[in-house]
C-alpha cells in the first residue's frame, strides 16, 4: 500500500437529535404533564496520534467522516442517545489544519486526542416549555447541525537525526545498521519513496528521503519530504565517495535546506563522507581533509564494510545527540 503523508477529507460532525413530546401517563388522566425528553449530542470529530507512519493509508480511499447523529428524547423525561464519534487515526507528528479556522491542530504525543469539530447540540423537549400559564406545552425544538469543515492532515516526522544527503548516499544502509529499521536499499541511484524510523539507544533516527537539487522548489519529491526535517532535532548529512564532486553535492544539499526554511539550515549537523571502502588510506584522508575545509565543519569516514568505521561513528553520532538534548 502506497505511503500516504497527506491527505484532504471533508468531515462532518452529528445533528443533535430532536426533542420531543410526551406525557406522563396517569391514571384517570389524558395528559399528566410533559415529560418529552431532550435529544441526544451528535458525535464529535477527533484526531488520536498512533505510532504508525503508515495509518494514513487506511484512509486512502475515505473523502468523507461523518460522525453519528443523536437520538431523538424519549417519554419519561429521558435524554435521547449521544451520536457516536469519528476518531482519525494519524500519526504522531501530525499536523490538521480545519477550514474557516486559521490555527492548526498539532498532534507531539501518542493516545493524544484532539477535537477538531463539535456535534450539535440536541432539541429540547416538551418537558421544559412547561409553566404556570402553559401547563400542557407542545412545543419541541430540533436538534442543532454538527460544525462540518475540511480538513486538511500533513504528517511532519518527529525525530532525534534525520539522515539527508542525495539519493544513493547510504542513508538507509545507515539505519538499517544502526537500528532494526528494514528501509529498502539497491545499488544504483535508488530514492526511498517512504521515509523510515529506527530506535538508536533511545534516539529516534528517521532516513529522510533522497533529496535532488531544485527540491524545495518541487522539483522530484519536493517539499513532501523537506518539509519531515522541520522537527528533527539534529541532521546526518551523508555525503558519499562515489560523487564526481562531493562538495559540491553537499553544498546542493544545504541550498536546498535553506531555500526551502532558513531554519533547517542552522540545525546541528553531522557531515559523513560515507562509501570511503571504495578508497584507499591515503585517497580517503585526502578527500575528508578537503570537504572539511571546504565546509568548515569536522567530517567523518564512514563504510559499512569496516566495522571499526562504523563502530566509531555510532560513537561519535551518540555523543553528538547526547549533547543535543542537552
Amino acid at each position: 500500500m502506497a505511503f500516504i503523508d497527506e491527505m484532504n477529507v471533508l468531515a462532518v460532525a452529528g445533528k443533535g437529535g430532536p426533542g420531543v413530546v410526551r406525557w406522563l401517563h396517569l391514571k384517570g388522566k389524558d395528559k399528566g404533564g410533559p415529560a418529552g425528553g431532550d435529544g441526544g449530542r451528535g458525535g464529535d470529530i477527533f484526531i488520536e496520534g498512533v505510532r504508525d507512519l503508515a495509518v494514513l493509508s487506511s484512509y486512502r480511499y475515505v473523502k468523507t467522516f461523518r460522525a453519528e447523529n443523536g437520538g431523538a428524547g424519549e417519554g419519561n423525561n429521558r435524554h435521547g442517545k449521544d451520536g457516536e464519534p469519528i476518531i482519525i487515526k494519524v500519526p504522531v507528528g501530525t499536523v490538521a489544519h480545519v477550514s474557516g479556522n486559521p490555527d492548526p491542530y498539532e498532534v507531539l504525543s501518542e493516545g493524544q486526542r484532539i477535537l477538531l469539530l463539535k456535534g450539535g447540540i440536541g432539541g429540547l423537549g416538551n418537558a421544559h416549555f412547561k409553566g404556570a400559564t402553559n401547563q400542557n406545552p407542545t412545543e419541541f425544538t430540533v436538534g442543532k447541525p454538527g460544525q462540518s469543515g475540511d480538513i486538511h492532515i500533513t504528517l511532519k516526522l518527529i525525530a532525534d537525526a534525520g539522515l539527508i544527503g542525495f539519493p544513493n548516499a547510504g542513508k538507509s544502509s545507515l539505519l538499517n545498521a544502526l537500528t532494526r529499521a528494514q528501509s529498502k536499499i539497491g545499488a544504483y541511484p535508488f530514492t526511498t519513496l517512504d521515509p523510515h524510523l529506527g530506535d538508536f539507544y533511545g534516539y529516534i533516527l528517521a532516513d529522510i528521503p533522497g533529496l535532488i537539487e531544485g527540491a524545495s522548489e518541487g522539483r522530484g519529491l519536493g517539499s513532501r519530504f523537506l518539509k519531515h526535517i522541520e522537527r528533527t532535532g539534529f541532521l546526518v548529512h551523508l555525503v558519499s565517495a562515489e560523487q564526481e564532486d562531493p562538495i559540491s553535492a553537499y553544498r546542493a544539499i544545504r541550498e536546498e535546506l535553506a531555500a526551502y526554511d532558513p531554519a533547517l539550515a542552522e540545525k546541528p549537523e553531522l557531515v559523513v563522507l560515507s562509501k570511503v571502502d571504495i578508497l584507499d588510506e591515503k585517497e580517503k584522508e585526502s578527500l575528508q581533509k578537503t570537504l572539511s575545509e571546504a565546509v568548515g565543519k569536522r567530517v567523518v569516514p564512514l563504510s559499512l564494510a569496516d566495522d571499526e568505521l562504523l563502530k566509531a561513528f555510532s560513537d561519535t553520532l551518540s555523543q553528538e545527540l547526547s549533547q543535543v538534548s542537552k
